[in-house]
């Protein structure tokens, strides 16, 4: 078996990271996939560097709505097929979803919603939860081998959030969104981040307007997570907490595949 490299990033506006020298990083990082989130750009308004970065093949999903939401696939070798979102329009219009097949796995590059806007918002985040989950689900019990990342938006534990106190009222930390991911990871899901690293202090998000992250007061919503079956395949899962150019840092995700 050869080893793989994933690297999942919500660079909150891809375009503005160009310019503080992500294609030199995707050059020196070189991973074999790099999933994007909130990319807040379009085909029409996007460099041919960006579209055709050396050595990768780039999908790109996109809402409706102008600067908002978005993800992107890079990946050095083409998968053998690519959906964009989970085939509900209601869902499907805010361009937060690529689904690849690659050699060994299916992947999920997703873009949670966040629901901190209001009740209405709240309510399609844990809808869109549900949906994620069905069609997960419907794959996972035929047996095959799934990994999913993405800035899901909630952080799951106490030790995954800087400050659970004080945030246990706001949508990120909500007893329900909370609650979705006891259920999403009693059903076979694993977050690899967690397989090797119990430590508290790591974080993947910081609010920028305050400052938090010289303090590392942070909130860790981003993850990959596989099923049952990839577990074995696992070599490394680490936070890249040393890259700045958003307010989300990368996070890294190693295994063996065929």
């Amino acid at each position: 078996m050869a080893e793989m490299k994933l690297i999942c990033w919500n660079v909150n506006g891809i375009r503005a990271l160009v310019k503080r020298g992500f294609l030199e990083w995707l050059s020196r990082e070189s991973p074999d996939v790099l999933c994007l989130q909130e990319t807040k750009a379009t085909p029409d308004n996007l460099s041919e560097e960006l579209l055709k970065p050396q050595g990768y093949l780039t999908y790109w999903n996109y809402p409706q709505k102008k600067g908002y939401a978005g993800v992107a696939t890079f990946s050095k070798a083409k998968p053998t097929e690519v959906k964009k979102g989970f085939g509900t329009p209601e869902f499907d219009v805010e361009g937060r979803v690529i689904i690849s097949k690659h050699s060994g796995f299916t992947l999920f590059n997703i873009y949670f919603p966040n629901g901190k806007q209001s009740a209405e918002r709240l309510k399609f985040k844990m809808d869109f939860y549900d949906a994620f989950l069905n069609y997960t689900e419907a794959l996972r019990r035929k047996g095959e081998k799934l990994i999913i990342c993405g800035d899901v938006n909630t952080a799951h534990k106490e030790i995954d959030i800087a400050r659970p106190k004080e945030n246990s009222k706001l949508s990120g930390f909500l007893p329900e969104e909370r609650a979705w991911m006891d259920k999403f990871v009693s059903l076979g899901y694993v977050d690899t981040f967690r397989y090797f690293n119990e430590e508290p202090n790591h974080y993947t998000y910081w609010d920028i307007k305050t400052g938090a992250r010289e303090r590392n007061v942070g909130w860790r919503i981003d993850y990959f997570y596989v099923t049952e079956n990839l577990k074995k395949q696992l070599v490394k899962s680490t936070i890249m907490s040393e890259v700045t150019g958003s307010d989300h840092c990368p996070i890294i995700l190693i295994l063996r595949v065929p």
